[in-house]
């Protein structure tokens, strides 16, 4: 089986809708034998989302926590149009220490399969962002195949999202059809529990089942090791992977 060393999707109660706290959540990632971990709150645009003062808090948070794991302080960014317009400025995004980009209703209405193919294809050539959210909805829907070439080209990370099974069922097929075409175009992935709670936390066996059932190649899963994670981090300019070079893993 393979094995994740940090959870790169995960939420506090800062989000509005979650249960555990940062500590909480580091805590039990840590039992688990994870060797990081992504706190990333939704953005300030999302019903009942953190103030952006959270934020600023957040980024004051020590890199390296208790036993040397490393806490990656993010946020999950939303889109909020057909442009790729994001609710945090484009000169903000480099302060964190993962980026997620996704797409929600209560932010933006689905516009249909060609606009959210082109809005995705623009997030593709945004600085800043690490890694792509729960983009296998239905209502989402957009040309998996071109997108993840895209993605490829310029260095994004597709979530393959345990909680979707479970948050929003019928989307399975979608899921399957998004993790092939990024083994087919070389795509990095990232296997991630988008956890609200800790005990959702660790909970990636129907994805280890998929990636299994695909022969999907360890090598382009990020979080399946913690070389694989830093060269990700120092690729996309993240400052947090100079600060701790020499001290993790």
């Amino acid at each position: 089986m393979m094995n994740i060393v940090a959870d790169l999707h995960t939420h506090t109660i800062a989000s509005g809708h979650a249960l555990s706290t940062l500590h909480e959540m580091a805590q039990k990632a840590h039992s688990l034998g994870h060797r990081a971990i992504a706190i990333t709150d939704h953005g300030t645009s999302m019903p009942g989302g953190p103030h952006k003062w959270y934020f600023n808090n957040l980024l004051m948070q020590p890199d390296l926590i208790e036993d040397g794991f490393l806490l990656l302080k993010g946020i999950e960014a939303n889109v909020m149009d057909v442009n790729g317009r994001l609710d945090v400025r484009g000169e903000d995004l480099k302060w964190f220490g993962w980026v997620i980009a996704s797409l929600h209703k209560s932010c933006i209405a689905p516009p249909g399969y060609e606009a959210t193919t082109e809005l995705w294809l623009r997030i593709a050539e945004t600085p800043g962002i690490d890694m792509i959210g729960h983009a296998e909805t239905e209502e989402f829907l957009f040309d998996y195949d071109r997108v993840t070439r895209a993605f490829a080209k310029n260095g994004k990370v597709v979530e393959l999202n345990a909680s979707s099974r479970t948050s929003r069922p019928g989307n399975e097929e979608n899921l399957r059809c998004l993790a092939k075409c990024c083994m087919q175009n070389g795509t990095q992935v990232a296997v991630t529990s988008d956890a609200h709670s800790l005990y959702d936390l660790g909970n990636y066996g129907h994805i280890f089942a998929l990636l299994e059932e695909l022969r999907f190649p360890e090598e382009q899963v990020v979080n399946a090791s913690t070389a694989r994670l830093l060269a990700t981090l120092q690729a996309h300019g993240r400052k947090v992977a100079e600060r701790v070079q020499g001290k993790w893993p």
